[in-house]
């Protein structure tokens, strides 16, 4: 593993642990992380680094998903909708009755828009949770390991806190209106697919993909950090990732 990449993940443990710039790691940590020469860095410097980079990617990450249209016309992230509605759709396409799913799946990728914004101090209080310990394990692992060390210990306790957000975009959006006029409709076409509890599996299934779809563009500005001197957009990234523009 690269120099760079060392500073990258120490990065991810110093932010979640909370230090602020006048704080220190014991050196020996320090030394063995980054090799024992890491270009005149003090830790403070360190810890503020690691503060623009996180805070950058998720931001970024936060800024490409959370948009008008971020979402529905991003194939990458783009929100299906869930198995049973999709067999609730598959039954209708054929009869030419499908209209109010497909404006659901619309109405999905919409509330997950809305929602993701609104969460960023969720995502930004779950990076700092990581502790120094967690990001000295996370440097044996792969380019993407801060981000998926992130998405694994982080995804269920988000996912409590992200639920309300999104149900009350879904909301905003119809989504949830347009469920309930589902289940109206199906109910009285002979032999349609149950829909079960749509409501719920709707909400539930928009905050599992909208995470996906923001985890998925913080490990693409982990990566970007990582490989483009352009992308450190600060003199405390240039000095902590050990380049100039």
């Amino acid at each position: 593993m690269s120099t760079l990449d060392r500073r990258f993940i120490l990065l991810g443990g110093l932010s979640a642990a909370g230090l602020s710039a006048c704080e220190t790691l014991d050196p020996s940590i320090m030394d063995g992380i980054l090799g024992g020469n890491y270009g005149g860095l003090t830790q403070a410097d360190a810890a503020l680094g690691i503060r623009a980079a996180l805070d950058n990617g998720v931001g970024n990450a936060l800024a490409n998903v959370g948009v008008f249209n971020g979402f529905l016309n991003d194939s990458l992230v783009r929100i299906p909708l869930p198995k049973t509605l999709q067999d609730v759709q598959g039954f209708l396409q054929p009869l030419g009755a499908d209209g109010l799913l497909v404006e659901l799946q619309e109405q999905l990728n919409h509330g997950a828009e809305k929602a993701a914004p609104v969460a960023k101090d969720i995502f930004l209080g779950a990076i700092r949770d990581l502790t120094i310990t967690d990001a000295i394990n996370i440097v044996r692992g792969p380019d993407n390991a801060a981000t998926q060390y992130l998405a694994d210990r982080t995804t269920t306790k988000l996912a409590t806190l992200f639920s309300p957000i999104m149900e009350n975009a879904l909301s905003q959006t119809g989504a949830l209106q347009i469920v309930d006029q589902l289940q109206s409709t199906v109910g009285n076409v002979p032999f349609a697919p149950s829909l079960g509890n749509a409501r719920t599996d709707l909400i539930r299934h928009g905050v599992d993909f909208g995470l996906k779809g923001v985890f998925y563009y913080i490990g693409e500005e982990e990566k970007a950090i990582r490989e483009n001197p352009a992308q450190r957009t600060s003199e405390i990234l240039r000095r902590v990732f050990g380049s100039t523009v």
